[in-house]
């Protein structure tokens, strides 16, 4: 029996997505927060307990990004036209993020900038992380395979709202990820502002359920027709069940419980777009097998994946391993 190579590409690509917002996101999220801490020691612990991990994180993105380019070289050419302006404003937003890890740490006199550019970079990037998924989930216009739009038909009140709710998201991975990682004050204005990112992101996660069925009939008959009707239901009770980890943990003072809640939260976000999507890589227009390059193409990079992605995983586990427990406010990491 023959390898489905494009579902088995299609399933690689999804985890790395999926590996990078959660990753990614809860970095994203302290920096989201940065201006809410205005002590310059909180904004060091802050930034030490993300420091170790970072730019492992964006791994993932590029293995996404590149994966994609690679396997699915039509949803690529394809999405990218249609996504360009976000596209560009994320990866702008994740360099000034970047270059604020690296400068702040060696100036008093201009820190104040490169706060300044840590936070809005990760807002930035976080809110167009956002607009684009967005405006990938209310549809492309594709026309004899290609991207059949306008420059500006990303931007609507739809991929606007989703690019605030991810940055709520995203604020709650950066909360509970201090809760977890840091002890005293700190962690203690980071559980305050966990459970209003937590009521935030269960709202947002609430209206886009009702939202979206409605912006394509494919969204509708997958989330209502039968059998897949089960995943309504099974889905906002999970959910449901995270957001009470959530609460539970912050209020007794697990300090870990809240960031795994947040995590379910997104990977049932997650499998709810997947749910909605499959088989589709490029919503109701292109499905994984029409998009995907020709099967000895996938034959071959199947093989450097089977390689790539466990190392990526094995110095992920290894780096989160070694920089376990909390930060130590005197020392830190940088």
């Amino acid at each position: 029996m023959a390898l489905d190579l494009p579902f088995l590409w299609a399933a690689i690509i999804a985890f790395a997505v999926l590996a990078y917002v959660i990753l990614d996101g809860f970095d994203l999220g302290v920096g989201i927060l940065f201006p809410f801490f205005k002590e310059k020691h909180d904004r060091d612990v802050m930034m030490n307990s993300v420091a170790p991990v970072w730019d492992g994180n964006e791994t993932w993105l590029v293995l996404g990004g590149g994966g994609l380019m690679a396997v699915f070289p039509l949803a690529y050419a394809t999405i990218l036209p249609a996504l360009y302006m976000p596209l560009i404003l994320m990866l702008l937003g994740l360099i000034f993020r970047g270059v604020a890890f690296e400068y702040r740490w060696r100036t008093r006199r201009g820190e104040f900038l490169w706060d300044f550019a840590f936070a809005g970079g990760s807002m930035v990037a976080s809110f167009t992380q956002g607009v684009a998924l967005g405006a990938l989930v209310q549809g492309i216009d594709v026309e004899n395979r290609a991207y059949a739009g306008g420059w500006w038909d990303w931007l609507t009140p739809f991929s606007i709202a989703t690019g605030l709710a991810l940055l709520v998201g995203y604020a709650l991975l950066g909360a509970t990820w201090l809760v977890m990682k840091t002890s005293g004050d700190l962690a203690a204005r980071a559980r305050h502002y966990a459970m209003r990112a937590g009521i935030g992101t269960l709202a947002a996660m609430g209206i886009f359920s009702l939202w979206t069925p409605f912006t394509e009939p494919l969204y509708f008959e997958r989330w209502f027709g039968w059998p897949t009707v089960i995943f309504s239901v099974l889905v906002p009770a999970l959910v449901l069940g995270c957001f009470a980890l959530l609460v539970y943990g912050l209020k007794t003072l697990h300090d870990a419980w809240p960031f795994v809640a947040a995590l379910g939260l997104f990977v049932l976000g997650f499998a709810g777009i997947g749910i909605s999507f499959y088989p589709y890589i490029v919503p109701a227009s292109l499905t994984i097998w029409e998009a995907a390059a020709p099967h000895e193409s996938l034959a071959f990079l199947i093989v450097g994946a089977l390689v790539l992605v466990p190392m990526i995983l094995g110095y992920t586990v290894y780096a989160y391993w070694v920089f376990r427990g909390k930060v130590d406010p005197e020392e830190g990491y940088h």
